[in-house]
């Protein structure tokens, strides 16, 4: 993903009033979840992925319920994106995804309902970040595999920094998942066609210092979200040697 280094001057963006009430707040936020397209799409995903796919959560996911927040998790297929919306179905994340998925026939149509945020891979372009920043300031929950692509081994890859950039800029939360499955190593055809067992782990909040976007607090932050990721693998390994 996406993610320009350099520091930012002035205060962050997107900072909630804090004399604003939480009724007040809620009413200005936007909720794409609560729209009935959403909605059904939501329920014929959890049909899907928990019973065609029998996903199994060891630990819910603490993203809350109303405001912004960030959903960062290891990326192991393409069919991660709805096993991990299964997961929370309260919510819609509007994830960060390879722009190529777009145009896969009939796809690409509810990819763009689901607002999903198309990312050019290997391209510097800023209009991802700045896409996913907006959303954040309206509230939404963005989604995304920091690792910047499909890792093929059981090892987590080198994280970018663009994740702990944005929750800095945005002063929003981070909330780690790990996730693994017989999805590992599939084709996308593979991934969604093939019965899985799949299993997700969620964690707390990641602390990091948000006090600004130097080179060295991104790559401490960075460390702690990639920290908190792998946090959560060692109850996945235990959950699978014995299923």
């Amino acid at each position: 993903m996406p993610g320009d280094p350099r520091p930012i001057d002035g205060p962050p963006p997107h900072q909630p009033d804090p004399s604003t009430s939480a009724s007040t707040l809620a009413l200005r936020i936007r909720r794409p979840e609560d729209q009935l397209p959403i909605r059904a799409l939501h329920a014929v995903n959890t049909l899907f992925t928990r019973v065609y796919h029998n996903l199994t959560i060891l630990s819910p996911a603490q993203i809350p319920r109303i405001g912004p927040a960030i959903v960062v998790c290891n990326h192991i297929s393409s069919l991660d994106p709805l096993l991990l919306q299964s997961a929370c179905t309260y919510r819609l994340i509007h994830w960060m995804m390879a722009k190529e998925y777009m145009d896969i026939p009939y796809m690409g149509r509810i990819f763009r309902t689901l607002e999903v945020i198309p990312v050019d891979r290997g391209s510097r372009e800023t209009t991802p970040m700045r896409t996913a920043l907006k959303r954040l300031g309206e509230g939404c929950v963005v989604g995304i595999f920091p690792e910047g692509g499909i890792t093929t081994t059981g090892d987590l890859m080198e994280l970018q920094t663009g994740v702990a950039m944005m929750a800095i800029r945005a002063r929003v939360p981070v909330f780690p998942a790990y996730q693994e499955g017989t999805q590992r190593n599939l084709g996308m055809r593979q991934a969604f066609l093939r019965r899985n067992l799949s299993v997700i782990n969620f964690g707390p909040e990641v602390e990091f210092d948000r006090s600004n976007t130097h080179r060295a607090t991104l790559d401490a932050a960075t460390l702690a979200i990639r920290n908190g990721i792998l946090s959560l693998r060692p109850q996945v390994d235990e959950f699978r040697k014995v299923r």
